[in-house]
């Protein structure tokens, strides 16, 4: 993938976790169990507490933008006709970089220094 490419797939918090989610799963997820899923990251809640609207919010936004931009990149496969979303052979090297990039930025005590 070519690093520009690469940059603007994980360059959102919304399409980092698309990127993750999908290197995680087994076959391919639909988009409304991704909204539920970054729903309940983003408010910091249980899945099964994710109200219809958060859920919506999210689910529009992936709808709208990010998934089409994650498959024009090559980073998952989006189906547009039945919303649903698979890896692809970019998908866990880009999810690997994440997952490197979160443990090298985690902040244990939550400090700004």
């Amino acid at each position: 993938m070519d690093p520009d490419d690469a940059f603007t797939a994980v360059s959102n918090s919304r399409r980092r976790r698309v990127i993750l989610s999908a290197s995680r799963s087994d076959g391919a997820v639909t988009a409304g169990d991704l909204a539920v899923e970054i729903a309940a990251i983003e408010n910091l809640i249980d899945p099964s507490q994710v109200t219809s609207q958060q859920r919506t919010r999210v689910y529009v936004a992936l709808i709208q933008g990010h998934l089409e931009t994650l498959d024009d990149l090559g980073a998952v496969d989006y189906d547009d006709r039945a919303k649903r979303v698979a890896a692809t052979d970019a998908t866990e090297p880009l999810a690997c970089q994440i997952r490197q990039m979160q443990t090298a930025c985690y902040d244990p005590e939550g400090s700004s220094s």
